[in-house]
């Protein structure tokens, strides 16, 4: 009886099977593949957005492009998944940012469409929600929408105060909040009363 051959990982491994991988259109069904664990590799995505390998920034964007179609988040860890090989990556916050937005209607009608780092769009609404979170200590908010399966951007400053200036004031479980509409679902950001 022979063993299964664990391949060790390394990028030019990945970036051969994620092309093979992503020939058709649309991206990969990575949610499908469950290649064995072939450890750790040392790809970092980092709060901005940028991606390291081996500590240096990967400046070509159809390879960083490439790899994050190949992204998954399995509980709370991040991979990059071929039909082959799963390799675990850092990330320090989100794996996409949110650089910009189109708005499209108002109030309730409005729909929040954004744009991320790495070329995807997602509008926002019940199955593509934003959330805030608000550092205990500051007050800080740090908001995110979710992409795809799992993978959420974090919204970048200046796109978050375009937002604030499209925000409205409405009632959920019977305190005001204020937050953003898109998709006919309301996202709250800040209880209405603790704003200034």
């Amino acid at each position: 009886m022979s063993e299964q051959m664990i391949v060790k990982p390394s990028a030019n491994s990945l970036v051969a099977s994620a092309k093979a991988a992503t020939k058709g259109k649309g991206l990969p069904p990575v949610h499908l593949w469950n290649p064995p664990f072939c450890g750790d590799l040392d790809i970092r995505i980092a709060r901005d957005g940028t991606w390291f390998y081996l500590g240096t920034p990967i400046g070509r964007p159809e390879l960083v492009r490439l790899f994050s179609t190949i992204l998954r988040k399995d509980d709370d860890q991040y991979f990059l998944v071929t039909p082959v090989e799963k390799v675990g990556i850092t990330v320090e916050d989100a794996p996409f940012v949110a650089v910009d937005f189109d708005v499209a209607g108002e109030g309730r009608a409005q729909t929040l469409t954004f744009h991320t780092n790495v070329g995807d769009a997602t509008t926002a609404g019940p199955d593509a929600p934003i959330r805030v979170i608000r550092d205990p200590d500051t007050g800080e908010p740090s908001p995110y929408v979710l992409v795809r399966s799992n993978l959420e951007a974090l919204i970048d400053r200046k796109s978050f105060y375009r937002l604030v200036d499209l925000g409205a004031h409405h009632n959920v479980d019977g305190t005001s909040w204020f937050g953003l509409w898109s998709g006919d679902h309301f996202f709250p950001i800040i209880p209405s009363a603790e704003l200034p």
